[in-house]
């Protein structure tokens, strides 16, 4: 394929297929299916293909930048590891989160075939990143003396701070960037999200190395490489929103009427930004907690690279959370509650396959993987220690995931906030804490407790689906559909 063809093609819709003539007709079909719907799950893995691309090189970019300034030292590692954790918690996460309101949104909105709203909840959410965006940055610049009041040791925390500084211009660019991909994504159009971060990214890979090893920036020059591509990813996908005919009906430029729908959008955005959160900053405690156990730096390094690890094999399972969020929200927006139901029972069990691959991929290539953060052959072997737990809380995580992107779809962000808070922090991390502290388990115990955590998230959130009811989206008639409420 051409890269002309790449770019302005979509990926295959989400809309029904033909195969699916009536909610009854589905009723019945779902009770005669011994294994999985074949077309559904076809349809759904081309889909979440090109997002697991998209979502792996976005999120690398910032990865490959701690790898190398983590090859220049053992503070270093335990600097960029840090600053990388403390990044993805407190602003890679929020701007994820708060975009996730647009899942909800444009794909419902998509759905019911309200075009034109599309493109004005794209600004209000666009509004909404930068306001919190410019907080973030605020608490990014007194780094350091947050680090320390949570009793980090003070070079890590100056390290990382000095990183992190580095990398603020960048947390403006991911916030429009993840926006702009949520806009596309609920239209199915993928293959240009795929290009316009696989190409920053190869040319982030040259220039991060060139910064770090061949100019005077050296440590600084990671991050600093991070917010250029960010940017670079940022002005590929504007342009191409606002440059091609194929948005016409989604996106009618710039309009002061986005300011109207700042308020309705942030409460959506708000919960869907906690719900993410919630998790990540499990995740992030336990790196902050690694810090106050014997040897600090390799605790710290081990356990923000198990993190890491987590987060680049959630990334695969995102593409299927995608994919059901999606077809989720376009269903209900048609009123199709049952096909709707059905994409569920399809993207679960894919996710059980997704499970499976990342499992085998981690007991196979662990000290390959290892290798990547650091050359310490003890840093290596005490990674390799924690693979199993590794394989069983990335198995977990990509049920969760799917089910997270239902949540997303259908709108009940606030269950999933409860769900998460009382998993992780009533379950997961008193446990962690427990066998961290209290035991000789140390690492392995944190991470044990987070499995507990990954566990329980996951019962609850397949709980709360199962008495969903999946009823009809109630819009507004006709003549009014130009302002549906979709929430």
């Amino acid at each position: 394929m051409s890269p002309n063809t790449s770019f302005n093609s979509a990926a295959p819709s989400l809309e029904a297929s033909d195969h699916h003539h009536s909610e009854e007709e589905e009723t019945n079909r779902g009770c005669c299916k011994n294994v999985l719907d074949v077309v559904e799950a076809k349809t759904q893995l081309l889909f979440s293909l090109p997002m697991i691309l998209t979502n792996v090189f976005a999120y690398l970019i910032t990865l490959i930048s701690a790898m190398f300034a983590g090859h220049l030292g053992k503070l270093e590692l335990a600097g960029a590891t840090l600053a990388n954790s403390w990044v993805a918690a407190t602003g890679l996460a929020v701007m994820i989160g708060l975009s996730g309101s647009l899942e909800t949104l444009c794909g419902q909105g998509f759905g019911a075939k309200v075009y034109r709203m599309l493109g004005i909840y794209l600004q209000a959410s666009c509004i909404i990143s930068f306001l919190f965006s410019t907080i973030i940055a605020i608490i990014w610049f007194y780094t350091e003396p947050i680090l320390i009041l949570l009793h980090q040791e003070a070079e890590i925390a100056k390290t990382a701070a000095r990183y992190i500084r580095f990398l603020i211009p960048g947390l403006f660019a991911y916030g429009f960037l993840q926006n702009i991909l949520r806009f596309l994504q609920t239209q199915s159009i993928l293959w240009p999200l795929v290009i316009s971060t696989g190409l920053p990214l190869v040319i982030h890979t040259g220039v991060a190395y060139a910064l770090v090893h061949w100019t005077s920036l050296s440590f600084v020059g990671a991050p600093l490489a991070a917010s250029v591509s960010l940017w670079l990813s940022v002005l590929m996908l504007a342009m191409y929103v606002t440059c091609t005919k194929r948005f016409e009906h989604t996106w009618g430029g710039f309009s002061v009427e986005s300011f109207q729908y700042i308020l309705p959008s942030l409460k959506l955005a708000l919960l869907s930004a906690a719900m993410v959160c919630l998790e990540y900053w499990a995740f992030d405690i336990l790196v902050l907690l690694a810090g106050l156990l014997p040897n600090s730096e390799t605790a710290t390094s081990l356990i923000a690279m198990c993190v890491s690890t987590d987060a680049i094999a959630f990334m695969l399972s995102c593409g299927l959370s995608a994919a059901a969020s999606t077809r989720v929200s376009n269903e209900l927006g048609a009123g199709h509650p049952n096909r709707a139901k059905n994409a569920i029972g399809v993207s679960l069990k894919l996710s059980l396959l997704v499970g499976v691959t990342l499992v085998l991929a981690i007991a196979f290539g662990h000290n390959i993987w290892a290798s990547f953060f650091s050359d310490s052959s003890e840093i290596i072997k005490e990674f390799a220690s924690m693979t199993p737990l590794l394989a069983i809380s990335t198995f977990i995580d990509s049920v969760q995931a799917v089910i997270s992107g239902v949540a997303r779809g259908y709108g009940w962000q606030h269950l999933a906030v409860y769900a998460n808070m009382a998993t992780f922090y009533i379950i997961g991390l008193p446990i962690a804490c427990g066998l961290g502290f209290k035991t000789n388990l140390q690492a392995k115990g944190f991470w044990i407790g987070l499995i507990c955590g990954l566990s329980s998230q996951a019962v609850a959130l397949f709980l709360i689906t199962l008495r969903t009811k999946w009823a009809k989206l109630s819009l507004p008639e006709k003549d009014n559909r130009e302002n549906p409420v979709l929430v």
